[in-house]
């Protein structure tokens, strides 16, 4: 069993509830009879199984009994497995200024391994400077509410860490053209926002390619889209996609497959990585940087 170092406390809860369903059926066992040792419904099983709600140890003891699981060491990672499922988040501490669905984001992108972006208007939040994300976060919310801008923009910093864990996951970002052009929080914001991406592309980790207009159109016309990968076997890719009062998660097979092979062709279509760095150049010297 693959073990979980770094990931939210969603992708734990959702790799635990897969080892658990693959457990059961192996065990040649439905959701209904697994459910009767721990006093529970099918549909209680099933919401464990996909990870969408905590575990109480007795009930996963009760159900490695079931599934025949006796060997002592399997059963103790997998009881020491629910302690960390059911651990607070990084973000537990700002949990008054976030939404839900970032939420689970941000779970997500903590147990990812590839996380492959693409970007029409705002740098990716994981590239992003402290001016460049106050000024983008002031622009959804009450700018006289200056308290949780700042709440917000700490989280975001902080949220950046993840890039410099020696188990950060790789980000392979697109960017429209215009993400570079429109001086989001001013001219020299901006500037220092371009300087910081010219510098994150010396980050082994990070990979940044650009869509120049002059490309015209192409795969991913109809907007930005993340597609995440997870280093654990029991879990498929994730897509997400945020809109103006919430995000959305796809995670069918060929829903998934779509996006994967949109963004595929955008690595083909935007202009070498190779370029990216006179791409960045040049922005910024328009910028009179």
């Amino acid at each position: 069993m693959n073990q979980i170092t770094g990931g939210g406390s969603t992708v734990r809860r959702m790799q635990l509830g897969a080892r658990l369903r693959a457990l059961r059926r192996a065990a040649g066992l439905t959701r209904e009879e697994a459910g009767h040792p721990i006093r529970a419904s099918e549909s209680k099983i099933s919401r464990m199984e996909l990870g969408r709600v905590g575990f109480k140890e007795r009930d996963v003891a009760d159900l490695l009994t079931l599934y025949g699981v006796h060997d002592p060491d399997e059963r103790r990672r997998l009881l020491a497995f629910v302690t960390e499922a059911n651990s607070p988040s990084w973000w537990h501490e700002y949990g008054d200024v976030l939404d839900t669905w970032l939420q689970t984001y941000l779970d997500f992108e903590q147990g990812a391994e590839l996380i492959r972006t693409y970007e029409i208007q705002f740098v990716p939040g994981l590239l992003q400077t402290e001016a460049y994300a106050r000024a983008v976060i002031s622009l959804g919310y009450d700018p006289s509410n200056r308290d949780e801008i700042e709440r917000r923009a700490r989280l975001r910093m902080e949220r950046k860490q993840l890039l410099l864990r020696p188990d950060a996951p790789k980000l392979w970002a697109v960017l429209d053209e215009a993400v570079l052009r429109r001086p989001i929080g001013g001219v020299e914001v901006m500037r220092g926002q371009v300087a910081a991406l010219l510098e994150l592309t010396d980050l082994p980790g990070v990979q940044l390619q650009v869509i120049p207009f002059a490309a015209g159109g192409h795969a991913a016309s109809g907007g930005a889209f993340s597609v995440l990968r997870f280093p654990y076997q029991e879990l498929s890719d994730v897509v997400y996609i945020e809109h103006m009062t919430g995000g959305l998660y796809l995670d069918r097979s060929e829903e998934v497959d779509r996006y994967t092979a949109a963004i595929g062709r955008l690595f083909i279509e935007a202009a070498p990585l190779s370029e990216t760095p006179a791409i960045l150049r040049g922005a910024l010297k328009d910028l009179g940087g």
